[in-house]
């Protein structure tokens, strides 16, 4: 199995996850904050840092980051 969501962002620019997650550190990550660092990543022609899409399924469906946030009412 590829790496859990842990181990991919500890290989991140702390300053850019720290950028992306600015206000949101109490909840799971989303997945649209990990696709900002996933773009950040292809611009700056560091593809081999993104995640696979193998491991972004394994994310998702075991509960490491959040798809979507419900707001609660």
């Amino acid at each position: 199995m590829g790496r859990t969501y842990e181990q991919w962002i500890n290989e991140q620019d702390p300053e850019l996850v720290a950028q992306v997650r600015a206000g949101d550190e109490n909840n799971p990550a989303l997945l649209n904050q990990i696709n900002w660092i996933w773009v950040k990543n292809l611009m700056n022609k560091k593809s081999e840092l993104n995640p696979s899409a193998a491991e972004l399924l394994d994310w998702v469906t075991s509960g490491q980051i959040e798809a979507v946030r419900q707001t609660k009412k």
